[in-house]
């Protein structure tokens, strides 16, 4: 299966990414429309600055919006949605989606042709999803700034990352790694270091 027949995710559907790299993951899918919403609840401590997003989307087209419970994000999230006002909804969750709720949020998204994105827990994700993504962070021994300070990443301007498809309703699951590419406004697609050409066997 190609990277491109299932990134990005399907527009109309609602998905899942967990994971310490869900964050950038939905920053990505927030610079590839026009405008973008991420909801968050009040009681979270740190506050999500749009300007830290700006390696990966345009801050001046994502709003932040913040919610007194999950109960009414998800409401707005439904809302959202549903009016296709915006291209990408990102919703931070704190706690498991329920059945109901999912599919609610897949009708709303399929009305507006927009794309949800739920970041959830480890282990809280919902039925109605359409995909769930894991995203994390990989040391790449290609590029080690301990070891050189005046190195750079390849081609790239940000951390390689390990993407793997847990859940896909439309198709067969997979992993990739890969790399934002900041200056193209895309995902590269690397390959891992035994298998780069050159390398020992």
């Amino acid at each position: 299966m190609s990277f491109s027949s299932v990134f990005p995710p399907r527009r109309g559907r609602s998905h899942e990414a967990t994971g310490p790299g869900a964050p950038a993951f939905a920053a990505i899918l927030c610079g590839m429309g026009q405008a973008a919403l991420w909801l968050v609840e009040d009681w979270r401590g740190e506050a999500l600055n749009p300007q830290g997003l700006a390696p990966f989307c345009d801050p001046d087209r994502l709003i932040v919006v913040h919610a007194a419970d999950q109960t009414e994000m998800l409401a707005a999230m439904e809302e959202a949605l549903r009016s296709g006002a915006v291209d990408t909804v990102v919703a931070e969750l704190s706690r498991p989606l329920g059945l109901t709720e999912g599919r609610r949020l897949q009708l709303a998204a399929e009305a507006g042709r927009s794309l949800g994105l739920c970041l959830i827990a480890e282990g809280a994700g919902s039925n109605a999803a359409e995909t769930r993504w894991h995203c994390a962070p990989v040391f790449d021994p290609v590029f080690d700034p301990a070891a050189d300070p005046t190195a750079e990443p390849e081609g790239a301007d940000s951390t390689l990352q390990d993407w793997t498809l847990k859940k896909n309703k439309s198709g067969t699951l997979g992993a990739w790694r890969v790399r934002w590419d900041g200056e193209a406004g895309r995902v590269i697609v690397v390959s891992k270091p035994g298998e780069r050409p050159g390398a020992a066997p």
